[in-house]
């Protein structure tokens, strides 16, 4: 079957729409193809600076035939929907359908289409201009004195020309005859800007690809990106370096280039003096140039790798110079902003927050600061960290913030705070959570292990979480602008890695009280001016702080503060088990288990529709805020299951369950309340019965001692009684007194595995 080639030459294309236009490209044409009836074998595109390119392989020679029955109306039916139904179905008269008999509903009109295929390049002619005239740029415009005319084309840059080739690989193929604003579809393309500029004609994709290969363009991105890497390795090797990789700038400087060309140039040693990553980030955002490592010393050398588009005659000895005089301007930038920002102390950065808002609902910059450094002091103890030093670390930890190297490059924001506080002589730990408290932002990303980085780095993410649910700012559907599901997955992280068992209930509130009283006193200011204005209470500038004395600010901001904490604790709650699911399967955990533990850690309806009724403690659920325990609930349990106790007791308690259901659905009514034990008739039950007491002593002690191996063993314990139970004893007894104690027997079973686990929701 044939062949499609096809390829749009412009101007230019920017590197970082490159990869989603070839994508767009290859989805446009092949939906096109297949809405047609052409269903082809595969597709590939390609995109240079100056081109996208797609081949699309085994699209059929033409259209398949197209037969179709159209219902009509009922004979006899008014003659405005007969000549509605003609015209729709194409037909010149009656006499061209057919009458089809229902026995029900009586004849109808049935037109009969028959729509011959029509050869695929045709179609294809039909498709491109349309693919062309809608591509999905994110930024357009228009050029040439066709610009101003209504319907002129729209592009990334000028389009310059279209190949369009369609045939069969043993033969010459046919142009797809197509026009788009004045560019006529052909076979001729061109090679590199300056080394091959000339024109040259073209067949099929092969061809296509070779001919720009000898024209000095490498048409695939990924080949163009294994040249680079490779090359500036071995380069970098040949010198004595080491490459620092890069990826995301790989990925940038294959598509700057068609013809890659890797050379080598250096700066000042001087420029030692600062940072490696101001160093890198300086040549890698101004250059888009490698940096390379010493192996001797592990540190950055003063060389840096440049990837080229030409073969210069000189072998790119101006290329280099020219490199390097930008860097070592930039450079010099970068190391005056940096011993700039050290002749200012940390601490004497921090005024200036107090004019600087985070948020408009939540404060300035100087309020927030304030709030981590109080909870991180909170926090401190509960995860072993020195209360001071956590305290100091919260004050400083923002204050890069300000710095002139942070203003040219953010992305080094606490990274530089660790220098600058390494710089001033403060504690290492102190120093080392300037920067680890914005960690891990991402899955991939470090988990702090120093107890002093973990309390501040959970007091701030959780000051943030806390902050926007208390102004109603969650995140909804696909959106989160503030990163709230990041921050609360990094709180998972930092607690379940570093296994720390810690009731976030607590911590929530003590994060909520500062915002709730700012709320608080925003609402009571009104209160106030109207008090002053009625001469009941004097003095503008104290008038809230007397006002707070008074026994109608004390119950108003009780009651506020009770509605608003038991609120936010509860919604964030179901917004980190809902985290927490997430973190669970993508590391393994089978998603029933998950299920089956959490659902013994629902919040209740009530207390998440409640606005503070205050018959209702948030505290009631054992452990229902301790992340850490869910997740050892959910790790011992897989082990269980994976045990052949544990799976025939699962397949015991799921058979009581059942009948459990199947009962107190008959009977509409539940099987609550401690049997009899004066009822048992059989030793399997008697036997039953002894076992569901000690396993729940032992599980309920196991789990109170956080050992949830302990807990399952218990467990264990069940399976013979259940398992001899059922070989025995008849549940559902003739006599109705002892079949409703046996059901009540069967409720205890499960009341008994709920310990640790849901066991009904968990699959066989």
């Amino acid at each position: 079957m044939p062949d499609l080639l096809l390829e749009l030459f412009s101007e230019e294309i920017p590197a970082r729409m490159q990869a989603k236009a070839a994508d767009d490209l290859r989805r446009m044409v092949t939906d096109k193809l297949v809405a047609e009836g052409l269903v082809y074998e595969g597709a590939k595109a390609f995109a240079t600076p100056r081109r996208l390119a797609l081949t699309v392989h085994g699209v059929p020679v033409r259209q398949p035939d197209l037969k179709d029955e159209r219902k009509g109306p009922k004979v006899g039916a008014p003659d405005a929907a007969v000549q509605g139904f003609l015209k729709a179905a194409g037909l010149k008269s009656l006499d061209e359908a057919k009458v089809q008999r229902d026995p029900k509903k009586g004849d109808f009109y049935v037109a009969l289409i028959e729509k011959p295929g029509r050869p695929a390049i045709d179609v294809i002619a039909e498709i491109l201009p349309v693919i062309v005239r809608t591509f999905p740029w994110p930024k357009q415009m228009r050029w040439g004195e066709r610009s101003a005319k209504p319907g002129a084309l729209t592009w990334v840059r000028p389009l310059h020309s279209i190949v369009a080739t369609f045939g069969m690989e043993t033969e010459e193929p046919d142009v797809v005859a197509f026009d788009v604003a004045g560019i006529t579809a052909g076979q001729v393309t061109r090679g590199h800007r300056f080394m091959a500029p000339d024109e040259f004609s073209v067949r099929r994709f092969e061809d296509y690809e070779a001919k720009l290969q000898a024209a000095k363009v490498v048409l695939d991105p990924q080949r163009r990106k294994d040249i680079i890497l490779a090359d500036a390795k071995d380069l970098a090797f040949a010198q004595g370096y080491e490459l620092v990789e890069d990826q995301v700038l790989l990925d940038e400087v294959a598509g700057l280039v068609e013809w890659p060309v890797v050379l080598m140039g250096a700066f000042d040693e001087e420029f030692l003096s600062i940072p490696g990553e101001v160093i890198r980030a300086t040549i890698r955002n101004n250059q888009k140039c490698f940096v390379v490592n010493d192996p001797k010393t592990g540190k950055l050398a003063n060389k840096f790798i440049l990837v080229a588009n030409i073969e210069a005659s000189d072998g790119g000895k101006a290329i280099v110079a020219g490199n390097e005089r930008v860097i070592r301007a930039r450079l010099s930038d970068a190391k005056f902003f940096y011993e700039t920002d050290l002749k200012t102390k940390l601490e004497d950065r921090l005024p200036k927050f107090e004019k600087i808002v985070f948020h408009e609902k939540l404060g300035t910059q100087a309020e927030r600061i304030a709030r981590i450094e109080r909870l991180a002091a909170k926090i401190a103890p509960l995860v072993g960290a020195d209360v001071a030093k956590a305290q100091r670390a919260a004050l400083l930890c923002k204050t890069d913030l300000l710095t002139e190297v942070v203003g040219e490059f953010p992305e080094l924001q606490g990274l530089m705070g660790k220098y600058y506080a390494q710089a001033a002589g403060e504690d290492a730990s102190v120093a080392a959570a300037c920067e680890e408290h914005y960690k891990p932002q991402g899955p991939n990303d470090r988990v702090p292990s120093d107890p002093v980085s973990i309390a501040v780095a959970l007091a701030d993410k959780i000051d943030t979480l806390v902050g926007f649910w208390a102004i109603d700012e969650k995140p909804t559907g696909s959106k989160d602008p503030f990163a709230l599901r990041r921050a609360a997955l990094g709180v998972i992280r930092l607690i379940v890695e570093n296994q720390l068992s810690l009731g976030l209930f607590g911590i929530f509130e003590l994060a909520a009280h500062p915002i709730l009283r700012q709320q608080a006193d925003e609402h009571y200011k009104d209160i106030v001016k109207a008090l002053i204005e009625s001469g009941k209470i004097t003095g503008r500038d104290t008038a809230l702080e007397e006002y707070k004395n008074s026994s109608e600010y004390v119950e108003g901001w009780t009651d506020h503060a009770y509605h608003g904490v038991v609120r936010i604790q509860s919604e964030l709650r179901v917004f980190f088990i809902d985290r927490l699911k997430v973190q669970l399967r993508e590391n393994g955990a089978r998603h029933d288990l998950v299920d089956a533990v959490l659902s013994l850690h629902a919040v209740s309806a009530a207390m998440v529709d409640m606005l503070g009724g205050k018959e209702f403690s948030p505290f009631d659920e054992t452990d229902m805020d301790d992340l850490l325990m869910i997740v050892r609930r959910v790790e011992a349990l897989g082990k269980f299951l994976d045990t052949d106790d544990g799976k025939n007791l699962l397949a015991g308690t799921k058979r009581a369950s059942n009948i459990l259901v199947i009962e107190e659905k008959k009977d509409k009514r539940s099987f609550d309340g401690a049997p009899d034990d004066s009822l048992y008739k059989l030793d399997e039950e008697k036997a039953l019965a002894v076992a569901i007491d000690q396993v729940k002593r032992e599980a309920s002690a196991a789990v109170a001692k956080e050992d949830f191996a302990a807990a399952m063993a218990a467990m264990a314990k069940l399976r013979p009684a259940v398992d001899a139970f059922f070989d025995k004893v008849k549940v559902n007894d003739d006599d109705p007194t002892i079949r409703e104690n046996r059901l009540k027997l069967l409720n205890e079973i499960r009341a008994a595995t709920r310990t640790v686990a849901d066991f009904s929701r968990i699959q066989d």
